[in-house]
């Protein structure tokens, strides 16, 4: 290769080895506490692993992506032309999801483009903010740490479920009641908090020996659970 082409080249590269170094060193670090911050604020039965990595690689591939495109109009819209490709089709469970990818992408486009003041406290200004409220469970309608489940014979069981219930619970809502088909049977589910010195194996077990009483579920849960 030539001079010229070497010289070509150096115009498309606006940034240097060391820049790129620490751009791509920064979009990782972000990237993982993002991911971090993520992990220990999720709630609810829907965590994917898959989705953690994704925010570290989000956050890397788009400071790379950002260094690419430079200044060249040219180079950004062959770019989105090149990405407008590829089909997403993970369904995003959670809407605090989207808004994590979102903040990866504020983190590497950032860091990509060197603006290294606004990137580090963009993250930390957001994490603080996530892990308060995460804290203060804010927004949440029920603070619950677990949901009951069961099966309950109308025909042949009694009501001891009741009292069991708020002989381990310190609190219980009723969330949720579901006929059989044959108005036979119903599916019952609480909202319950435990009292502190209450056993979860021995909470199930007690409602279990209830009399017309079934398939007793107990899921442990601090958020929004699709019952």
């Amino acid at each position: 290769m030539d001079k010229k082409a070497f010289a070509e080249i150096g115009d498309l590269l606006i940034y240097s080895q060391f820049d790129i170094a620490v751009n791509m060193a920064l979009a990782i670090a972000l990237g993982l506490i993002i991911s971090l911050v993520y992990r220990y604020t999720h709630k609810g039965l829907s965590y994917s692993q898959s989705f953690v990595l994704t925010l570290v690689f989000v956050a890397v591939i788009v400071s790379s992506v950002m260094m690419i495109i430079g200044n060249s109009l040219a180079r950004a819209f062959a770019l989105v032309g090149a990405l407008s490709i590829i089909r997403f089709r993970t369904v995003v469970k959670d809407t605090k999801d989207t808004a994590y990818v979102f903040f990866a992408l504020a983190a590497g486009m950032a860091a990509g483009t060197s603006n290294y003041f606004i990137a580090v406290v963009t993250t930390a200004v957001m994490c603080i903010l996530a892990i308060i409220l995460h804290h203060l469970n804010f927004g949440a309608l029920y603070k619950s740490e677990f949901i009951l489940r069961f099966q309950y014979d109308r025909d042949s069981g009694d009501e001891g479920y009741l009292e069991r219930i708020n002989k381990f619970a310190k609190r219980s809502n009723l969330l949720h009641v579901e006929p059989s088909g044959d108005g036979r049977f119903i599916t019952i589910t609480y909202d319950i908090i435990l009292k502190p010195d209450a056993k979860t194996e021995a909470f199930s077990s007690e409602i279990a020996k209830v009399n017309g009483v079934s398939e007793v579920t107990l899921i442990a849960s601090k958020s929004d659970v699709d019952f």
